[in-house]
């Protein structure tokens, strides 16, 4: 389960929240959910089955107090993780206390080693060393092995690919490649520039050899370890090699919707459900008819009619 807790961010990617290419709306502050209705859905879908919440954004660290909404799901009975995706910017202040209240870990998205670079790519004049500085602190205090995702462009960022997997060997961080996807309506996305995985893991192997793992993985990345024992990679290949017949992502956006695709536009509201007296055993039915309906193939069917289907906003739902 992916919670989104805020649908606002402090940085403009250019493959998710960028400023250009369509109008920008947030959701007004009286339609997020709140806290105690975040704890209820959770508290349902472990019901259901559900052993793993990733917090999501927007980014989720601007969320005020988000720590009390982490220790509320760790009284949950049944849940086994509670992890986060951050952009890094507000790690190194937040970290500590994420981790007391019973964060179990992080991915950080870092798409480029080269400060200005970093600063181009999320539309930020915060620096590159900031969000690295957040990084060590969670890799102290126990928030690892930390995931690091890189999002890939051609003609863009893909002389980061060798310096963002020694960065990952030499720290102990689980580097993971995606390609660069079509979600949300404003990133100007092109066939042409998309990097396949296969390309990505055929480089590096070049330089350090490395070996899929057999039996690992999930139903979204391909796990891949280096021959010399120096950690693992992985490569999310959502365009050239779709995995949506094994997805197992259900996604809730910041005002409650049900979200069973990454590039869906219509989502079930649970919001409007609960806040109109429905209980949690009507929650749970509804849920679960709405997940085992569901026929989303996307990435499958990914062709010049599909393209122009609306989406939802990636930064609505965290990716």
């Amino acid at each position: 389960m992916r919670l989104s807790v805020t649908d606002r961010c402090n940085f403009h990617c250019t493959y998710c929240n960028p400023k250009t290419g369509r109008e920008i709306t947030f959701i007004p502050h009286s339609q997020i959910l709140s806290y105690e209705e975040m704890e209820r859905l959770v508290r349902i879908f472990v019901s259901l089955g559900v052993g793993k919440v990733r917090l999501t954004g927007g980014e989720p660290l601007l969320r005020r107090d988000l720590v009390a909404l982490v220790s509320q799901l760790r009284r949950i009975p049944g849940l086994k993780e509670i992890a986060l995706t951050t952009n890094g910017s507000l790690l190194e202040e937040q970290a500590l206390l994420l981790r007391e209240a019973g964060l179990d870990r992080i991915t950080v998205s870092l798409d480029s080693l080269n400060p200005e670079r970093f600063k181009e790519l999320m539309d930020t004049e915060l620096p590159l060393a900031k969000v690295l500085r957040g990084i060590a602190v969670a890799q102290k205090i126990g928030l690892g092995p930390i995931k690091l995702n890189c999002v890939l462009q051609r003609g863009v960022n893909e002389e980061d690919v060798i310096p963002l997997a020694d960065y990952a060997r030499r720290e102990g961080h689980i580097l993971r490649f995606i390609e660069f996807m079509d979600a949300g309506t404003g990133n100007d996305w092109r066939l042409d520039r998309v990097v396949p995985s296969s390309e990505v893991a055929r480089r590096i192997h070049e330089v350090w050899p490395i070996e899929q793992i057999p039996g690992a993985g999930n139903a979204v990345s391909q796990d891949w370890r280096y021959v010399d024992g120096c950690g693992e990679v992985g490569f999310i290949a959502s365009v050239t090699q779709p995995f949506c017949q094994g997805c197992d992502r259900a996604r809730i956006s910041a005002e409650g919707r049900l979200y069973t695709c990454l590039f869906a536009h219509e989502g079930l509201s649970l919001r409007d459900e609960m806040r109109a007296g429905a209980d949690d055993e009507a929650l749970a039915r509804r849920i679960s008819t709405r997940w085992n309906i569901r026929d989303d193939r996307y990435s499958e069917r990914r062709s010049e009619l599909t393209e122009r289907l609306p989406r939802i906003e990636m930064h609505h739902i965290g990716g």
